[in-house]
């Protein structure tokens, strides 16, 4: 049985207003709208993708 690591991942503050790419990448979290929460698996990609909208979400 293997033990994959996830993260929990909120989002706390609207997208609107903020850069495309930004946007694009809270999609990419698959979160959609506000205090939407996505469990998602602890890989460098995923995590490089939270700390570019870490205005924007938060981590459980």
């Amino acid at each position: 049985m293997s033990d994959k690591k996830t993260l929990k991942v909120k989002l706390v503050k609207s997208p609107i207003g903020c850069k495309q790419s930004h946007r694009d990448t809270v999609r990419g979290l698959g979160l959609r709208r506000m205090n939407s929460v996505s469990e998602l698996e602890d890989t460098p990609a995923v995590r490089g993708m939270i700390n570019k909208i870490a205005y924007l979400v938060q981590v459980l």
